[in-house]
């Protein structure tokens, strides 16, 4: 997953039933400056919004899931020598809770397509994705078009049935 932009969408979808794509349950979104102290921003406003949707149940995965893609936009889509300052656009964090399902998106000004590499034994790095396709039920991303430039990475979850 996570390699051709106009495929990249699909499996979002894939093995699940179909829904109404505007009928979100609950949304909610939070800009993230450009500093690695974002990630834990992010992870705070994951706590927040799962626990007033009572999914906290959820938290440990997706906090994770969440705390990597946010890394690797700081760490890949915000050019060097912004980080830091009140570069635009922002990176941007969404959570979108359907009946069934639960996604994390991370929307980052790159155009790059997020790729999965083979980290060596002794390396720090090169695992978030592997991380995210382990956690989470689904993920992949697509370019954004219009007015945004950059791409969207997103992650799906299943949701409990009650």
């Amino acid at each position: 997953m996570g390699t051709n932009g106009s495929t990249v969408l699909s499996p979002l979808w894939r093995g699940l039933p179909p829904i109404d794509s505007s009928a979100v349950s609950n949304s909610a979104s939070c800009a993230l400056p450009p500093r690695f102290e974002a990630v834990r921003t992010a992870r705070k406003f994951t706590r927040t919004t799962l626990g007033q949707w009572d999914l906290y149940g959820l938290f440990d995965d997706v906090a994770l899931v969440v705390s990597e893609l946010v890394t690797n936009s700081m760490r890949y889509a915000i050019p060097a020598d912004t980080l830091g300052t009140e570069y635009e656009p922002p990176v941007r964090l969404h959570l979108m809770r359907w009946t069934s399902r639960l996604v994390c998106a991370v929307r980052d000004p790159s155009e790059d397509s997020p790729v999965a590499e083979e980290a060596d034994t002794g390396d720090e790095r090169g695992r978030g994705l592997h991380l995210v396709d382990s956690f989470s039920d689904a993920w992949g991303w697509h370019p954004l078009a219009g007015a945004l430039h950059g791409k969207v990475v997103w992650a799906l979850f299943r949701l409990p049935r009650d």
